[in-house]
This record gives structure tokens, C-alpha cells and sequence, in this order.
């Protein structure tokens, strides 16, 4: 695999994190950046991956984004129940 070299300009503080990082984990600046790059393409690709089924999911039962608040909703106040209840029994 080809190798290139790139300059990317950072405030000065967070390459002091990132060096400190770096230095507590025993590698190179640039390994740690070139992990910390793969890590966000790889979320970044699975939250696509995501989105896209619920944008499939939604398509396909006609749901709408208030139908989806309205269930999230919904789901927090019987979970807040159920923390309650177990909460008085102790």
C-alpha cells in the first residue's frame, strides 16, 4: 500500500493531548492520528449504515420523524416507571 505524507495544522493544545496520548501509549504522533482517522471512517460508515435502514424502515411502514418521537417518548416514560417501582422496593 502507498504511502503519503501529509501537513495538517492542529491548536497547540490539542497536540499537547495528543502527544501525551501518544507518549502514555507508547507510539508515534502519527500512528495515533492515523488509528483515531480509521476509528471515525469506521463509525462514520456504520452510522450511515444505520440511517439508511431507518430511512428504508420508515419508507416502507410510512412512519414519520413525529411517529418516531412520539415511540421514543412513549419508551422513556414506561422505562422511567419501571426505575421507579424498582426504586420504592427497596
Amino acid at each position: 500500500m502507498a504511502v503519503s505524507t501529509v501537513n495538517i495544522s492542529f491548536q497547540e493544545d490539542l497536540l499537547n493531548q495528543i502527544d501525551r496520548i501518544a507518549q502514555d501509549e507508547a507510539r508515534t504522533r502519527s500512528e495515533l492520528i492515523r488509528e483515531s482517522v480509521r476509528i471515525y471512517i469506521e463509525r462514520k460508515k456504520k452510522w450511515e449504515s444505520i440511517f439508511a435502514y431507518g430511512e428504508t424502515i420508515s419508507s416502507k411502514y410510512k412512519f414519520t420523524e413525529e411517529d418516531v418521537n412520539q415511540e421514543i417518548q412513549k419508551y422513556r416514560e414506561e422505562k422511567g416507571r419501571k426505575t421507579n417501582e424498582n426504586n420504592i422496593g427497596c
